[in-house]
């Protein structure tokens, strides 16, 4: 049964209120101020809260603040009931993260009705956690056994091969397997620390309170490291050659390791999905008080509906086209510039090209 949360001062309302929802079915919380409201809620968990805005001791907003704070309350619809009609006060519930308002004085049917509209809402909303949680173990399930798996088969083979058979190996044939043995090292080694960081980046990005990342700032000019990163990633990958660099310097306050690892990524990205012998084409330039970074190939490209579905753990394809990578390049970069208030967005057509552009704030220079 639905349990609903009804936090009002006023006693008489309350039982007003409480009878109504009985009526519908629902079961019933009820508390008479706002400690006592934050206390149920976080101990109950119920599916819908109804909170008066004026109380004495913590008002409506106090309480809405706090449990919006605690993971564990923190999507619980919560639907204020005010006197209070002005646009202010309504804007200031909706920036704390009200779902609904309901001015006083209200109908029983527009207090079932109200309700029973955000309870769709949120079982739409639950619908879409839940596919969009099978997808991801489906594109975990799919790629990182792979990526796994691969480079360690191949760690191992040659390993068996020099043990058994060390001594009637040519110079060049031991050479060549201990090449193939440090490459498979390099990419299970970089398979692991992507991993690793988007789980770090994903704790970050869920941290309301982000001063710790100014730790790790430095206000620089970043033309430098956007080109010695690419140039020693597209050295790595063979694809040198290919590469074309027009930058503009721009200032930014932002940790130089992770803007160094979102240019590798998206160079990796580029790289991975365009042939040897096709430019990637990386600029940067100023315009207005936003840095824009762009990193195009002419490449396999992308359809609307897969730039749609970027995420973590997938590759598009992949049946198709045989590629190393977890899926996880656009999905770092585009949490890294989202931890500095940057911007990725991508632009594609497939069998064409792809053009992703990352833009960042500028730093003022005092």
């Amino acid at each position: 049964m639905t349990t609903i949360l009804v936090i009002e001062d006023q006693k008489a309302i309350r039982a007003k209120i409480v009878a109504i929802l009985r009526l519908g079915q629902y079961e019933i919380l009820n508390a008479e101020n706002g400690d006592m409201g934050i206390e149920l809620a976080m101990r109950k968990h119920p599916d819908l809260i109804l909170c008066d805005v004026m109380m004495p001791g913590l008002n409506g907003y106090e309480v809405l603040d706090r449990l919006r704070v605690d993971p564990k309350t923190a999507t619980i619809p919560f639907i204020f009931m005010t006197a209070l009609a002005d646009k202010e006060s309504n804007r200031k519930g909706m920036e704390l993260g009200a779902d609904d308002y309901l001015a006083k004085p209200f109908t029983a049917e527009e207090l079932l009705g109200a309700i029973e509209t955000r309870l769709k809402k949120q079982e739409v909303f639950a619908r879409l956690a839940r596919q969009e949680l099978d997808e991801l173990r489906e594109n975990i399930r799919s790629a990182l056994p792979h990526e796994l798996r691969t480079p360690l088969n191949s760690i191992l083979g040659f390993s068996d091969l020099l043990l058994c058979d060390l001594e009637n190996l040519e110079q060049s044939d031991i050479r060549e397997m201990l090449e193939q043995i440090y490459q498979s090292g390099q990419r299970l080694y970089r398979t692991i620390q992507n991993f690793l960081l988007y789980a770090e980046l994903e704790l970050a990005f869920s941290d309301r309170d982000r001063s710790h990342l100014q730790q790790d700032c430095s206000t620089s000019l970043v033309e430098g490291t956007i080109a010695d990163r690419a140039k020693v990633h597209a050295h790595r990958l063979g694809r040198l050659p290919d590469l074309e660099l027009n930058l503009q310097d721009g200032l930014l306050a932002i940790s130089s390791e992770l803007l160094a690892k979102l240019i590798e990524e998206l160079i990796d990205n580029a790289i991975k999905f365009s042939a040897p012998g096709t430019p990637i084409e990386v600029s940067s330039f100023v315009k207005g008080d936003r840095f824009i970074l762009s990193v195009r190939d002419n490449g396999r490209g992308m359809t609307p509906e897969q730039i749609e579905k970027i995420g973590a753990y997938l590759q598009f394809e992949r049946k198709i086209y045989e590629q190393q990578g977890s899926g996880l390049g656009l999905a770092i970069a585009r949490r890294i510039a989202r931890l500095y208030d940057g911007q990725l967005s991508l632009e594609s057509i497939p069998h064409h090209y792809t053009l992703v552009r990352v833009s960042f704030p500028l730093v003022c220079e005092n």
